[in-house]
């Protein structure tokens, strides 16, 4: 299976066309998943024996691009889910093996659920039970709502714990959600997730490992600027040749390097130019890229939210010096001053 140009094929066919519509839509709609699913990408990380494409790191970032290209909104829902299928995959608990086949096929569908991993106190704390665990607090983003099956989400214990188990994509007594109205990308059905004592059986723990808080790994960063480079690289392909194809050349292959010193920087590089592309998109447009029946706009507004999705710190610092917006060190004043 040619299964970059089957994503290909999905961007340029289905995802574009049909992006301006997604964009002004309350949710992304079902059948473009389903587009997804019917090609096999929902099994893009999954081992063969399930049915999985068992694809390498290199071409999982080629396809997140590629669709991300096509539409953002529904490579971002679908995008969620190839955490959940690898850590389904590799989980020691016997019980979770029967959730790896229908994830690569995408008959069940997952969202990402983050609030116990992130750095600094736990939004969302796990508590041990005799037959499982509980969670309570919040996880601040979860997107896909009434398009995924299970979020996979991460919790964390008072003994240092970082839980990752799913959970029904299903309001209940002990979970609730308030929708997130985005300035981008809003058909992602963004919500907040309130857990209360919410109950999680065993069988659903996928691991239970001690948390360690640090840089984020390269590779996590690079699946991140896959995104706004697919935004990128429909504006280049809109605006026709211009030095802006040679810029995204060259930070891809810098970020496929994955070297851990620079790739933070190079993350928020790739957002900037993005944001770029998206802006000479606009003004080789003109005044019909205020419209919303116009690519430009919705570029523009996909370019702003690639730039500061998932921010870390040490992109986030590169990003602000290389837009001439570097915080200057406090000066230290004389008792006179």
């Amino acid at each position: 299976m040619d299964i970059v140009g089957t994503a290909k094929r999905l961007a340029d066919e289905v995802l574009f066309p049909a992006a301006l519509a997604t964009d002004t839509a309350d949710t992304v709609p079902v059948e473009l998943l389903d587009a997804l699913a019917d090609a096999g990408l929902y099994g893009l990380s999954g081992p063969a024996s399930a049915g999985g494409l068992d694809t390498d790191f290199q071409t999982v970032c080629t396809v997140v691009e590629t669709l991300a290209s096509g539409c953002l909104t529904t490579t971002f829902v679908w995008v969620q889910h190839i955490g959940a299928v690898l850590a389904a995959a590799t989980s020691e608990n016997d019980a979770i093996a029967e959730w790896v086949a229908p994830l690569c096929r995408g008959e069940r569908r997952a969202g990402l659920a983050l609030g116990g991993a992130v750095p600094g106190p736990p939004l969302l704390r796990a508590t041990q039970q005799e037959d499982g665990w509980t969670f309570t607090g919040t996880s601040p983003f979860v997107s896909g709502w009434r398009r995924i099956d299970v979020i996979y989400t991460a919790a964390r214990s008072d003994d240092g714990r970082l839980v990752w188990a799913f959970v029904d994509a299903r309001e209940s007594d002990t979970l609730s959600v308030r929708r997130l109205d985005l300035v981008a990308l809003n058909a992602t059905a963004t919500v907040r997730a309130d857990f209360v004592d919410h109950p999680v059986p065993a069988g659903r723990v996928t691991s239970a490992l001690p948390y360690r808080e640090g840089p984020p790994p390269p590779e996590l960063l690079r699946i991140h600027a896959s995104m706004p480079l697919g935004v990128a690289a429909r504006c280049c392909r809109l605006l026709g040749p211009t030095p802006l194809d040679q810029e995204l050349t060259r930070i891809r292959a810098e970020l496929d390097r994955l070297d851990p010193p620079t790739i933070q920087a190079t993350r928020g590089a790739v957002g900037e130019l993005a944001l770029r592309a998206s802006a000479a998109l606009a003004v080789a447009t003109g005044s019909r890229s205020l419209l919303l029946s116009d690519h430009a706009q919705r570029l523009a507004r996909e370019a702003l939210f690639g730039l500061v999705y998932a921010l870390r710190p040490g992109s986030r610092e590169a990003l602000l010096a290389q837009l001439g917006a570097a915080q200057r060190p406090s000066i230290p004043r004389s008792n006179g001053a």
